[in-house]
């Protein structure tokens, strides 16, 4: 991954705001402007990547463009990466379990005490949106409840197809005993580190 400087929220804070009083427009227009190497590259009319550009540029004096695919330090490691796998409809069905359990938990009240900051980036992940949603009275709680695990879902449909591009992951069920996962890497490990 690219290794970026820390920037100050506030930056972030009120290029968010600036989104919400003025548009995405003057915000492209500003990202054009500092960085036309990056802005010709993206796609402009995603707020969050236009935003993330600008605060790059804006907090650290340079272009986000420059932080992109620089040398990445060697690691004087190797990895053994391991997965776990279930059949798709028993991992649809615990996330349907979570939620309804996040739900009794207080996820609606924590939500409810986060909601004057919905603006915040971090705060726009699932959960929090479909119920921001509910509080601003474009659907009912049922249908946030239902969006919620719908996007969980989803997003851990994503999750998969992005592990699965590593060919080097070795695939257990989720059922394995830990003993033989264990035994598995202690093997990987004296083959690695000969």
């Amino acid at each position: 991954m690219d290794n970026f400087p820390e920037i100050a929220p506030e930056i972030r804070e009120q290029l968010n705001d600036r989104l919400l009083n003025e548009g995405l427009e003057p915000l492209k227009a500003q990202l054009e402007s500092l960085d036309p190497e990056y802005y010709n590259k993206i796609d402009s009319n995603n707020p969050h990547r236009v935003i993330r550009a600008l605060e790059i540029c804006i907090g650290s004096g340079k272009t986000f463009s420059s932080f992109l695919n620089q040398p990445k330090p060697v690691r004087d490691f190797k990895t053994i990466s391991i997965g776990l796998t279930a059949p798709r409809e028993e991992i649809y069905e615990r996330i349907n379990r979570r939620v309804d359990l996040m739900m009794d938990e207080g996820l609606l009240e924590e939500a409810q005490a986060l909601y004057p900051k919905r603006r915040l980036n971090a705060l726009n992940t699932v959960g929090y949106k479909e119920l921001f949603s509910f509080f601003e009275g474009r659907i009912d709680l049922e249908t946030a409840v239902e969006e919620i695990k719908m996007n969980s879902r989803r997003y851990a449909k994503r999750q998969l197809t992005w592990f699965r591009k590593n060919e080097e992951t070795t695939w257990f069920n989720y059922k394995t005993p830990f003993s033989e996962i264990e035994d598995f890497i202690k093997s990987e490990i004296r083959e690695k580190y000969r």
